[in-house]
């Protein structure tokens, strides 16, 4: 535990630096694109049209719970879209960065840290328009919607455990992120996002509560439209804490052990 005490203590002091690093980082993915940025606004924005015409059009979902087949979609769309981007561009943070790694002043725990918060800044963004949209809906703004905060805090521990074991194992062992690709496709499906969890028969739902994410999105629903707070749910809290714990000290350690390894293969 000392050393996730540590590899935390040193991100909270260079808090600032990965701020600046983050906002380099988010423009150098759209330079030389004509629109630029907006790139990491449109494309989400995209897929979200794509996937309410396929369902609400297509299939004619009808309101889940009483509430616009689209702002459900929405609620739970929205923090996958975060943890995917999280995790996928996290993953190859030190791969990609050879030239701060071999510097030996820098504390490179803070690449994966870097992506994650470039993903918060499209995350933030869309939290905005999703407020908007249960506004324009007739939903008014309550006090459960400040429960927001402590689930957008919770995606980002849960996303730099999993950044600091990835990111540090695929240096030596490439297929890593095939693998973590292939574990967002499926995770994406098995993960209440279109579907409700009250579709699947009772003694299989636990199966499906066992993926952390699944805390995430039911979060957003339970603050924006459940209006349900986290502590209404205790055994499920304390599970998604406790493994989002068990990731961060496992991180912690796996990156500080192979820390010293990484320019020799880079």
């Amino acid at each position: 535990m000392s050393t996730l005490y540590s590899m935390l203590k040193e991100t909270v002091k260079n808090r600032r630096l990965v701020y600046e690093l983050a906002k380099k980082d988010f423009r150098a993915k759209y330079l030389g694109a004509s629109l630029g940025i907006i790139w990491a606004f449109v494309q989400p924005m995209i897929m979200i049209a794509i996937y309410w015409f396929v369902f609400q059009i297509g299939f004619r979902s009808v309101p889940v719970e009483n509430v616009p087949f689209v702002l459900w979609l929405m609620a739970g769309i929205i923090p996958w879209f975060f943890i995917s981007e999280s995790f996928s561009s996290s993953i190859h943070a030190i791969t990609e960065n050879g030239y701060l790694v071999k510097k030996v002043v820098f504390n490179v725990s803070l690449l994966p840290l870097v992506k994650i918060v470039s993903a918060l800044f499209v995350h933030l963004f869309f939290i905005g328009i999703l407020f908007l949209m249960f506004i324009s809906y007739g939903f008014a703004p309550s006090l459960y919607h400040l429960q927001v905060i402590y689930y957008v805090f919770a995606s980002i521990l849960f996303a730099t455990g999993f950044s600091w074991l990835a990111s540090s194992i695929v240096v030596f062992i490439k297929d890593v992120g095939q693998i973590v690709a292939m574990l967002l496709q499926f995770g994406f499906w098995l993960t209440p996002i279109f579907w409700s969890l009250n579709i699947v028969p009772d003694k299989y739902r636990f199966i499906l509560k066992l993926n952390p994410v699944y805390y995430l999105v039911e979060g957003f629903r339970s603050t924006f439209i459940y209006h349900k707070w986290f502590w209404e749910t205790p055994s499920l809290t304390l599970y998604f804490w406790v493994v989002t714990a068990m990731l961060l000290a496992a991180g912690a350690i796996v990156f500080k052990r192979l820390r010293p390894h990484f320019a020799d293969v880079l």
